[in-house]
């Protein structure tokens, strides 16, 4: 397919050429031109975008640069984040329902003039604090013809299947912005979940083309997916991925070789900012090898300083991350040096000690942060892994927070030792393998959970089925038993009380007794089992089943009544 640059996107029509499975080229273009001229007419000067479809967002980018309309792209549509932004924007789109018809009236086909498009992209960064960044298309063009030049060979024909949000540069420029340039099909909805990716990849691949080979597909994709991308998946029949795509964050060695092994080639890791654009990439192994016509350096305190074609011409960028850069240019990362504290006059290193933390077979992954309770001290927010599941199921919660401390101990001052741990199956990262200090230590000061959340919910002629994963962390375990952690049948009971007043609300207020209670198998931390409700109105009775695959843990019958008179 014929390269067109971005700014060429709207002069012609291209009968051929797809943008998304129901739309073409021709019709992009109309609909851009058509609220181009929608936007002029209302006078909008700047417009918030933030559209799940990629399609449509390629259309009102397009549109509000043709228009003379800057764009500002929220992270997200919070209440908040719309009125932090009303000061910046003359209108917010979340859907172009209303603006878009058949013969309403369009701007005349003209080149984007790249100077003068402007894009507004809004960001936590590391600490939460909303970030607001400005580019021009001319930098945003730099960086898709960069990637073209990288990786085009390889993606011939590919749609590009993304798990993250258009609404940051990484998912911009590779979900939307690239394939535009390219004439690769882009798919319109972000896929979050690794069972999500398969599906649409694999049926997209079922397809053939005019030569009647398979339809080709490649991944966008993070390191908070692909560390989720487990044993259920049909990996020979995914290893027809044309390559695989990570950004957000560096990608666990552990992980990049399981993909290998499983994919036959190393995840491609982007590493960047929404401030600096890309950076580098690399293909396994620690080193990583900046792009075309970045100019790498380093300050004082051995922080990465960079110039680049997609940053705004002669400024240098600093960023906060320590490097090592070696005579090939190439580097490798030693961690953030904007995340170093200071615990009674003790210089601390967070990212050093979160890795010496997660070299412990235990774990596989891990963030701490500081709590301020009288006298400040740190807390470990950590992922186990399944041997350090095993450990808390057969050793106890205790047996295991002393094992890591003392494991760390070998690479800390006694200060520097969390004295508060939670444990999880996976640490909280959003979509763009993100997670913000303030939310390590919002979860490091909140207390361990006491209740469940279902992750699938089903209701069949009144009978209803969830699926309960176990919090590992539960603080019910605590005392039942220290050693071999075991779910209270009380607990049982109650969740199943909870839940079901939860999705029927007619149920009696109140609880009465119970019959024909059993408890036949133990519920442990991590389990995934299953939860079967069903109320009985004219007996007053909520019937409840707990079972871990085939094996029953518990049931019984809740006796509710009406109110006391």
């Amino acid at each position: 397919m014929t390269w067109l640059t971005l700014e060429q996107l709207l002069v012609e029509a291209h009968p051929q050429r797809p943008i998304t499975p129901t739309m073409d080229q021709p019709t992009l273009r109309r609909h851009a031109l058509q609220l181009a001229a929608c936007l002029q007419q209302r006078g909008i000067r700047n417009v918030a975008l933030y559209l799940d479809d990629a399609g449509e967002l390629a259309i009102a980018l397009l549109a509000a640069w043709r228009a003379g309309v800057s764009v500002v792209l929220p992270a997200d549509a919070q209440a908040q984040t719309r009125q932090r932004l009303a000061q910046h924007c003359d209108l917010w789109l979340d859907n172009l329902d209303s603006l878009l018809s058949a013969d309403g009236p369009a701007l005349p086909a003209a080149a984007l003039e790249l100077p003068h498009c402007q894009l507004t992209l809004s960001t936590s960064g590391s600490t939460g604090e909303a970030k607001l960044i400005q580019k021009n298309l001319r930098q945003l063009s730099n960086e898709v013809e960069a990637l073209e030049q990288l990786w085009g060979a390889q993606l011939q024909g590919a749609t590009l299947f993304g798990s993250v949000a258009t609404q940051h540069i990484y998912g911009l420029l590779f979900r939307v912005l690239w394939p535009l340039c390219a004439g690769r099909m882009l798919w319109p909805r972000a896929l979050p979940f690794p069972e999500d990716l398969q599906r649409e990849s694999l049926a997209h691949s079922r397809t053939l083309n005019a030569d009647g080979s398979p339809a080709r597909f490649a991944w966008v994709t993070s390191p908070a997916l692909l560390k989720r991308m487990g044993d259920n998946l049909d990996w020979p029949a995914l290893r027809q991925v044309a390559q695989v795509f990570s950004s957000g964050g560096a990608l666990p060695a552990d992980t990049a070789s399981t993909l290998h092994q499983l994919l036959g080639q190393w995840p491609s890791e982007i590493y960047g900012s929404s401030e600096t654009g890309g950076i580098a990439w690399r293909q396994g192994g620690e080193q990583w090898t900046p792009f075309a016509g970045v100019a790498l350096g380093q300050d004082e305190h051995g922080a990465l300083n960079l110039t680049s074609p997609y940053l705004p011409e002669g400024q240098r960028e600093q960023t906060a991350d320590a490097v090592s850069i070696g005579a090939d240019g190439r580097f490798v990362l030693r961690g953030r040096l904007d995340r170093i504290i200071k615990l009674e006059e003790k210089r601390i290193s967070l990212p050093m000690l979160e890795q010496a933390l997660s070299s412990h077979e235990w774990l596989s992954d891990a963030r701490l942060g500081v709590i301020q309770e009288g006298r400040a001290y740190l807390g470990a927010l950590v992922s186990l892994s399944p041997a350090g599941v095993h450990a808390l199921r057969n050793q106890g919660r205790r047996a295991v927070t002393e094992a890591l401390r003392s494991h760390l101990a070998h690479h800390c001052e006694a200060i520097a030792l969390p004295r508060r741990w939670r444990l999880l199956a996976q640490l909280p990262y959003n979509s763009q393998g993100k997670l913000p200090q303030s939310l390590v230590e919002q979860l490091l000061n909140a207390p361990r959970p006491t209740q469940v959340e279902p992750s699938a919910v089903q209701e069949q002629d009144g009978e209803w089925q969830l699926q309960l994963e176990i919090p590992l962390d539960l603080a019910h375990f605590s005392g039942h038993f220290p050693q071999t952690p075991v779910l209270p049948g009380v607990v049982q009971v109650d969740w199943a009380q909870q839940l079901a007043r939860q999705l029927m609300p007619e149920l009696p207020p109140r609880f009465v007794g119970m019959e024909v209670l059993k408890f036949q198998q133990l519920v442990r931390p991590g389990d995934r089992v299953q939860l079967s409700l069903r109320f009985d109105s004219e007996r007053g009775k909520l019937y409840f089943a707990l079972r871990n695959g085939e094996a029953p843990c518990s049931s019984g019958r809740i006796l509710l009544g009406g109110a006391r008179a």
